[in-house]
């Protein structure tokens, strides 16, 4: 046994003082079990802040049990815990929460890369596209299936389409023939976002007229993948079916797909009591697709046939089910042994969805688009939740298809805008990423003491650590949204204990602000440059290679001070202060936080401020020089307070300048800038979520009618989507395309655009909290016609909110 387990285990009582938050607490158990079955245990006792270790103990709350030599590496900075469980090379029984605050308590140098290469990515040399309204979808957590109209799904050479789950592609060929004859759809009927149900005829659109066979597919996704398939014949003679459904797994991971890239991945079939499985194997890691029939069927290694007599007027149905395994070490699927990971079917799916909608408020609006993007988006952060390998309540997934996972960004800003009406996702926010916050230094992964998680996925790729993905820190926001939100989350619900329960994360997040992300002590906020799959990005919400740039098109250097973080540490060092102050009875530590909030404001005017042009710059270089681009960005700066009263004006006439305003709400970059693309995610694009967060903003600053400007023309871009907003928008001028125009296939449900109308709506009612008290000060257009929402909850208990439209003005602070 490795000398240095034995020297880690002896040192924690004494090394590990202030490295652990209070709770959560419990008995955890490492088995480290050698080759030849040796096996050294040792128990950690977390309780209060402090670790007791021990050779003996009794009824663990959590059991770990890994080889030595792959513990060795955790501890020397070579691996990651959530990476390690992902590819097998760690078992863990029970509550793995505590697994994840032992974290805290490992030795703070890392480098996590991984050593041995995988099979190379190639790009698609014909990859094929499709758009949103060529699919289907159903979805549960982080299982979801999206399809062809007719239910197929056929992936040749590439497509978004398939079952997927934790990031990886289960079943990339679905196709459904009957004698030979592909289906055509007569309907579609999205039951719920778990349950979708086609109405079919076999042979082309033409023939269905003269059809004698129509086809039922019903399927539903929960804990597994189920569809039942019936047929018709209503043919006046007995009819002879070959039913035949190819089914196939690539494996591939979702953000290969979405980047269109390939990896050559090995998958072999077998065929077992009636049973489909294919496997994929690399190392310790195995992804398994189990298929099985209720009725009898020939299984081959391409799928399943059917052969049967049907009679006049009868009906056949079967019933498949499709299993997406995650196998650990012992071959067992890794979340059968977590109280972390608790099945649920598709019924209870539907229960827990309704139970997070009855308690948001009821919403009575004249204005249809309003009613409908309102349901839309309740509905949509509902199902947006799913049982993630790594806690024990449901956690907040961002959007499908490719962000069907932990995003950081995206589940603050979703939790935020949420919090008046559905206050319990940011409780998972929170809870999660205090749970996954920075502990090492890891360069490979951007990885700081304090930092907050950005992205954690489930694909093979970074279970093998050949990107940072299974736990990503490549985000500068991140840390100060986390304090905003937790402060915020207060100031609605009263919830004090939440507060109480996150100081220790606070102090950390607001500790890295001080020194990591300041290396050279200037005061801001510094993004880095990381590798990609697509390329090198920033460490903002633009984090394509070209988004932060000169106005010209020249490419910045790094790193880059950008100007939004620097109003979200502002931010955050005025609210812990208010936290610091009122619960945590250290009101030294609060008057300092406000002094270094007030000299960054003093300094960030002063440094970001381009007189010349009249806006702020969206970003400095390491050596100081500002970027001058115009950007939706500076928008952002009004939700945070660091911008200067008598700036504000020439800021919001930028902001609603043709060159950022599109009609449909502002664009990304200006269309004067050389780098300016409508059809650029982040050089052109409208945001919704960015612009209903501006819109808050304007209302913050006074300028009423210039956030009903921004809320008016979301909400007819939503009538355009039947209610749901996609992620984002081409930017093309409204006057020119008199219908907003989307991207052919970027992320639809998305949170942070579910959550846009409630951001929307809280602007145009001028809903604040001010301690018990609700305040409403309605700002509405006339054309919203009237607005009632009804029992919003706080710690005021409920309340009613009333506006109308009328006439009004803006009112800005001085």
């Amino acid at each position: 046994m490795d000398g240095r387990i034995d020297e880690f285990f002896a040192g924690l009582t004494t090394d590990c003082r202030g490295r652990l938050p209070a709770a959560p607490a419990g008995l955890l158990r490492f088995d480290l079990v050698a080759e030849d079955g040796e096996t050294a245990t040792w128990f950690v006792r977390l309780a209060a802040g402090q670790p007791r270790v021990s050779r003996t103990g009794d009824h663990p709350d959590c059991t770990v049990e890994v080889r030595p030599e792959a513990f060795a590496r955790l501890l020397a900075g070579r691996d990651n815990l959530v990476a390690m469980l992902l590819r097998g090379s760690v078992s863990v029984a029970g509550d793995l929460a505590l697994l994840f605050t032992f974290r805290r308590l490992l030795p703070v140098p890392a480098h996590s890369a991984g050593s041995a290469p995988a099979a190379d990515l190639v790009p698609h040399t014909a990859p094929s596209f499709i758009g949103l309204h060529e699919t289907t979808s159903v979805f549960a957590g982080n299982l979801f299936m999206i399809s062809a109209q007719n239910g197929d799904v056929l992936t040749e050479p590439t497509t978004p389409l398939g079952l997927f789950s934790f990031d990886t592609r289960f079943l990339s060929t679905w196709r459904l023939t009957v004698n030979a004859e592909s289906l055509s759809v007569l309907s579609v009927d999205d039951v719920a976002t778990y349950e979708a149900k086609f109405g079919l005829v076999p042979g082309e659109p033409t023939h269905y007229v003269n059809a004698t066979t129509s086809v039922l597919r019903h399927r539903w996704v929960g804990p597994e993948f189920e569809e039942e398939i019936t047929l018709f014949n209503y043919a006046p003679e007995p009819v002879r079916y070959d039913v035949r459904l190819d089914a196939a797994a690539d494996f591939a991971e979702v953000l290969e797909v979405r980047d269109g890239f390939r990896r050559s991945r090995p998958v072999t079939a077998t065929i077992a009591e009636d049973t489909l499985r294919l496997h994929y194997k690399r190392d310790n890691l195995h992804r398994e697709t189990v298929i099985t029939s209720s009725t009898p069927a020939r299984f081959d290694e391409r799928g399943l046939t059917w052969t049967f007599t049907m009679a006049p007027h009868d009906t056949w149905s079967t019933r498949l089910r499709v299993l997406a395994l995650l196998r650990d070490l012992h071959r067992r699927d890794l979340r059968e042994r977590l109280t972390s990971s608790v099945g649920r079917n598709h019924h209870q799916r539907g229960r827990d969805i309704a139970a997070r909608t009855a308690v948001v408020p009821r919403l009575r609006a004249d204005h249809q688009p309003l009613q409908q993007a309102y349901e839309y988006g309740i509905r949509d952060l509902a199902a947006l939740h799913y049982p993630g390998l790594n806690f024990q309540t449901a956690l907040p997934a961002t959007g499908l298809p490719w962000s069907m996972a932990l995003l950081g960004r995206e589940s603050l800003i979703s939790s935020f805008q949420a919090l008046p009406f559905m206050p319990d996702r940011a409780v998972n926010t929170l809870r999660i990423l205090a749970l996954s916050q920075g502990v090492r230094q890891d360069p490979f992964r951007g990885e700081q003491p304090g930092k907050i998680v950005q992205e954690s996925r489930y694909g093979d790729s970074g279970a093998f650590n050949d990107t940072p993905e299974a736990a990503s820190f490549t985000a500068a926001d991140t840390t100060a949204l986390f304090v905003i939100l937790l402060d915020e989350y207060e100031r609605w619900t009263g919830d004090e204990d939440l507060v109480r329960r996150f100081e220790f994360e606070v102090r950390a997040a607001l500790d890295w602000l001080d020194t990591d992300a300041d290396p050279d002590g200037t005061g801001y906020v510094w993004s880095a440059r990381h590798p990609t799959r697509t390329g090198p990005q920033n460490e903002s919400w633009r984090n394509s290679a070209e988004a932060i740039c000169f106005h010209d098109g020249r490419p910045a250097t790094f790193p880059q001070a950008i100007c939004e973080i620097q109003g979200y540490a502002y931010e955050a060092r005025r609210r812990a202060a208010r936290m610091a102050r009122r619960f945590w009875a250290d009101p030294a530590w609060a008057d300092r936080l406000e002094r270094d909030a007030a000299r960054l404001r003093e300094r960030f005017d002063r440094d970001f401020w381009l007189p010349e042009r009249g806006h702020y710059a969206v970003a400095l270089q390491g050596d100081g020089t500002p970027l001058d681009s115009l950007t939706s960005n500076m928008g952002q700066l009004l939700c945070t307070g660091i911008v200067a009263d008598h700036r504000a004006e020439q800021v919001v006439a930028h902001l609603f300048s043709p060159a950022l305003y599109s009609g449909w709400g502002i664009r990304t970059l200006a269309s004067t800038a050389a780098e300016y693309n409508p059809l650029g995610h982040h050089t052109g694009a409208v945001w919704p979520w960015e612009n209903s967060m501006i819109a808050w903003g304007l209302r913050r600053a006074g300028f009423r009618a210039h956030a009903a400007r921004i809320a008016t023309g979301l909400l007819d871009a939503a009538r355009h989507f039947q209610g749901r907003l996609p992620a984002y928008l081409t930017g093309y001028d409204r006057a020119i395309t008199h219908v907003p125009v989307p991207h052919g296939f970027t992320d639809s449900p998305y949170a942070p655009s579910a959550g846009a109308p409630l951001m929307l709506l809280r602007a145009l009612l001028g809903l604040e909290p001010y301690e018990d008290h609700l305040a409403v000060d309605a700002a509405m257009p006339e054309e919203l016609g009237q607005i009632e929402l009804l029992d919003i909850r706080g710690r005021w208990g409920y309340a009613d909110a009333l506006g109308r439209g009328r006439p009004f003005g803006d009112r800005p602070t001085r």
